[in-house]
């Protein structure tokens, strides 16, 4: 959603727990930052739910397509292909030239399989945008299976004959507390939810000055909340 002139995410906290806003927020604006510079096109998001980036995708793709598990626990109002993601893709070879991946990879039990299928289906010269949680809860149990380094990452692009073009931390150690102890202040009844904002609040704005930035680059090699990466398809 539009917040002024940043993108973040939803407020509802019946879309977004209140605890999650920091790491929502900052992987949307780098969304914001990244998919104008390489997404057009013919656009997969797979895992889409509901389609929270389509507000960013939408005007630089030519056609899009929404792809999630039938069994998600999150409706898919949007969906086109009802795809189970640790499987082959039921996609022609080289069919889109931009692949979003957005909180999907902890979830999968196959993911170098998924990787595989993506290089497969993206055009080259295509970009594929994936962002995972590192220092982050279990969500959606029982199917989060994993977390990844910033080498993890790169092996799976690797592997699959993937260029990475960036790949960043989201957030440093600050961040990782706040949204710890935002998660767990959100849970306290009646005020909970308003005092995990706000504390979720100050600290983005605190990242946003000199002083936050320098610490989250200190802080984000070992400590990162999660990881944001823009990869692609060699055009040879």
């Amino acid at each position: 959603m539009r917040l002024g002139k940043r993108w973040a995410g939803s407020r509802d906290i019946s879309e977004l727990g209140a605890g999650s806003r920091l790491i929502a927020d900052r992987t949307a604006e780098l969304y914001a930052e990244y998919l104008p510079r390489h997404a057009r096109g013919r656009l997969v998001d797979l895992g889409c739910g509901k389609a929270p980036l389509y507000g960013l995708y939408g005007p630089l793709a030519s056609d899009v397509t929404c792809a999630d598990w039938p069994q998600s626990v999150h409706a898919s109002p949007y969906l086109d292909r009802a795809v189970d993601l640790n499987g082959p893709l039921p996609f022609a070879d080289a069919a889109f030239d931009t692949i979003v991946l957005s909180d999907v990879l902890e979830h999968l039990s196959a993911p170098q399989a998924l990787w595989n299928e993506m290089a497969r289906v993206l055009a080259p010269g295509g970009h594929a945008f994936v962002n995972t949680p590192f220092l982050y809860g279990i969500h959606e149990a029982p199917h989060d299976y994993a977390r990844y380094t910033e080498f993890g990452l790169r092996r799976f692009a690797r592997q699959s004959g993937l260029d990475v073009v960036t790949l960043v931390a989201v957030g440093g150690s600050l961040e990782v507390m706040a949204d710890l102890l935002g998660k767990h202040l959100a849970q306290v009844p009646a005020v909970g939810a308003t005092l995990a904002a706000g504390l979720q609040g100050a600290v983005a704005m605190f990242g946003r000055t000199p002083w936050g930035e320098r610490l989250a680059a200190r802080t984000a090699a070992h400590f990162p909340l999660g990881y944001f990466m823009v990869a692609t398809r060699p055009a040879r």
